[in-house]
């Protein structure tokens, strides 16, 4: 879709908050059994409680068709206890789905039913498409606009389908490939396995799938992640947005499934419960990449849950932006005046000229959390924003965004480039987008000190520059500021915009309305002279 015919997206921050109740979704996998209650059903819902029970629904199936009585009697044990939990916690609609365990045993019916009885929950019982569309809507839902293959791989089976940037694509798969049938796969041998999941994926994976991203979901293929990030020392530990070329996932993959040694290679990062369906997620991997042959492998932490709560959003929810959801949802609350980071994002615009959409996200998102590390003590308040910021749970991000976001607030509290704390992440973003993040720290250092956080002050103020000097231009009805902490400010800004010298100026004719656009040089940092007019 172009932005031509595209929906409008807004990226405002605006101030109004629909309080709602929390919402909760039992998620039966074939695998495991998890509750999940949100702070809300919204655009970026934040879990508050998040709990599984190793059931292993699927343990058994292929063999038997029947689900084993012991892990029966703990799915409806562990449903009943999380009824109990989302009723203490007041939560205000609970969704009950079951996946492929449920869908294919001969008995699934009688657990339906069982759980009904024991727990009073209602289960539905999703099938293999739905499962597919959900899960494709979950990434649609946790990402900026995305494009690719989405793979979630479950405890039971794969599901497949295409984002295409806010709307799931027409081919829909559903494969018996989760964990645990791999898992009695590979217990025959590995060869065979590989042999047994190409030829599933050969015959049921459409080449009319491939695209050059592909979106992981799902435990196994997170916990891969997690492995992968603690073995590289990844400067970001978050799995969701995580990113890696295809053929370094898959070489990973396979020192996994098919280690050079007898001994299973170590996976330091992963849960012991979850290590022992990592050989699966990691064959299922590497086999569905050399099919579908994409460029990157991007994880994801959002899957079927996150797209059950996005389908039931209005049009207009769906498509805000996630992460200014987010932003605004902890930096406001969080702020001494919230309706300053909305003047702030309208005050710091002419700074950019020509800025793409992708990066006004960024700096208005920046601006919803502009004030939120207020209480802490001054001297903390850099490098406790910027680790913070770095592992917020927030969607709609990949790693260098989070970065980016993250050393905007660092320049907030502190202009030092070279701060220890800011390796090695910094890393992952460039010179271009590293001059953004302190051009904007800067703005919102000068702006919080000149105004005082109060929206008037700072709309009766502008920017602007005039040959090698950045300007702050004041209405006389405006009151002259404090001329040494406001012209450090000044200096700055204008030294992270390449300028000489930064100045305030009263001026008669100036009125609130068109701000001019701010034209910023090549970094010079050397021999600033200071001159300030009041």
């Amino acid at each position: 879709m172009t932005d031509a015919v595209a929906p409008h997206r807004p990226l405002d921050i605006g101030l109004t908050f629909e309080r709602r109740r929390p919402y909760g979704i039992v998620d039966i996998g074939s695998n495991s059994v998890r509750l999940v209650v949100y702070d809300q059903l919204g655009r970026a819902p934040l879990p508050r409680f998040n709990e599984k029970s190793l059931c292993r629904l699927g343990e058994g199936l292929a063999e038997t068709g029947r689900i084993h009585p012991d892990n029966f009697r703990r799915t409806v044990e562990a449903t009943r206890r999380f009824a109990a939990i989302a009723e203490a916690m007041h939560v205000e609609q609970l969704d009950v789905t079951a996946t492929e365990a449920i869908r294919r045993a001969a008995n699934g019916p009688e657990l339906v039913a069982a759980i009904e009885a024991e727990s009073g929950l209602k289960v539905r019982v999703l099938g293999g498409m739905e499962e597919a569309r959900y899960s494709t809507l979950g990434v649609i839902s946790g990402f900026y606009r995305p494009v690719g293959a989405v793979g979630d791989m479950g405890g039971g089976s794969l599901e497949v389908a295409l984002a295409l940037d806010d709307r799931v694509g027409d081919v829909l798969v559903s494969l018996p490939l989760g964990a645990l049938p791999v898992e009695a796969m590979l217990a025959l041998g590995r060869d065979e396995a590989k042999r047994e999941v190409d030829e599933r994926l050969r015959s049921g994976l459409p080449l009319s799938l491939a695209k050059p991203t592909f979106y992981a979901v799902g435990g196994g293929w997170r916990a891969l992640a997690k492995a992968h990030m603690t073995l590289v020392k990844a400067p970001v530990r978050v799995t969701h947005g995580y990113a890696l070329g295809a053929a370094e996932a898959r070489e990973f993959a396979k020192s996994i499934w098919r280690p050079a040694q007898a001994k299973p290679m170590q996976t330091p990062g992963v849960q012991s419960r979850r290590a022992r369906s990592l050989p699966s997620a990691a064959l299922v991997l590497d086999r569905v990449l050399k099919r579908l042959a994409p460029e990157r492998v991007v994880f994801s932490a959002l899957g079927l849950r996150e797209g059950l709560i996005y389908s039931k959003l209005s049009p207009e929810e769906q498509f805000r932006d996630p992460l200014i959801e987010g932003a605004r949802l902890i930096g406001l609350p969080a702020s001494r005046v919230p309706e300053f980071a909305a003047a702030l994002a309208d005050w710091t615009a002419s700074l950019f000229p020509g800025e793409t959409k992708a990066e006004t996200r960024l700096r208005v998102a920046a601006c919803a959390l502009s004030d939120m590390a207020w209480r802490d003590a001054p001297e903390l308040r850099a490098e406790e924003t910027f680790r913070r910021v770095l592992q917020f749970p927030f969607i709609g991000v990949d790693h260098p965004d989070r970065v980016f976001l993250a050393a905007a607030l660092h320049f907030r509290y502190d202009y030092k480039a070279d701060a220890p704390w800011l390796e090695p992440a910094i890393r992952l973003i460039g010179e271009g987008a590293r001059r953004r993040a302190r051009i904007l720290g800067s703005a919102f250092r000068l702006a919080y000190r000149f105004s005082g956080a109060s929206q008037a002050v700072l709309e009766s103020a502008r920017l602007k520059t005039e040959g090698d000097r950045l300007v702050l231009e004041v209405a006389p009805t405006t009151r002259a500021p404090d001329s040494e902490v406001v012209a450090e400010r000044i200096k700055w800004l204008a030294a992270a915009m390449g300028l000489r010298t930064g100045v305030v100026e009263e001026r008669e004719g100036f009125h609130e309305g068109s701000r001019p656009r701010i034209r910023a040089g090549g970094l010079r940092g050397a021999g600033l002279r200071w001159t300030y007019y009041l």
